[in-house]
């Protein structure tokens, strides 16, 4: 056998026992993504169930929420990059409330998705953070199960707050933040305004003539 043969011999052994191991670290990989996705998928829509709750907990209504939904196609306004659902409150075949389903693509850390839920009177009942990847103990006041900061936005409507004021108060804007993180706030309140816009503007569509 020459030196160049052995050589070869050498390589092909060393890129074959590399595909091996890639092939099995592959599969290994493919086999934890099947296994735990559907437990991931089970966790966030039960997070969602329990925020539908949450969001009309004063309210009156007599529909199955999960149930009563509209797909909406990927939107400007909402950023959705895909169909996402928005949720229609009932009362005596009457929708009261809509809960939509909104994305601020602009967060410190990536993508922040929250439901806005939409009184018939266009104001917002309550606003949550269904997911965010924002720095722990810094961004993560947005969450409602460390603080209260979400809550800004109750009551909140594009006539008692012109569009220009939906803006944190260091850029001359109505809804405080936390000193030191601005760019969380930003985007949480451009997503929830635009959720009002989104309303407005589709409000006849979605079956809220009386408004």
């Amino acid at each position: 056998m020459t030196k160049f043969t052995y050589n070869q011999k050498i390589i092909f052994q060393t890129v074959s026992i590399m595909v091996l191991f890639g092939l099995i670290f592959s599969a290994f990989l493919g086999f934890f993504f099947e296994t735990t996705s559907p437990i991931i998928e089970k966790s966030e829509a039960e997070a969602k169930r329990r925020l539908l709750l949450e969001l009309i907990s004063n309210e009156i209504y007599d529909n199955d929420i999960e149930k009563d939904f509209l797909i909406i196609e990927p939107n400007n306004l909402l950023k959705n990059k895909k169909p996402t659902a928005l949720y229609l409150v009932k009362y005596n075949e009457k929708n009261k409330v809509a809960i939509i389903e909104t994305r601020a693509p602009d967060g410190y850390s990536g993508d922040i998705f929250l439901l806005v839920a939409i009184n018939e009177k266009a104001e917002i009942l309550n606003a949550r953070v269904i997911k965010h990847q924002e720095t722990p103990g810094l961004g993560d006041y947005i969450d409602k199960e460390k603080t209260n900061w979400i809550d800004i936005f109750q009551l909140q409507s594009l006539t008692k707050t012109n569009e220009k004021k939906w803006a944190v108060i260091k850029d001359q804007g109505e809804f405080d933040y936390v000193s030191g993180a601005t760019i969380t706030p930003r985007a949480v309140i451009n997503a929830v305004k635009n959720a009002l816009k989104y309303f407005e503007e589709n409000k006849i569509k979605l079956g809220f003539t009386d408004v």
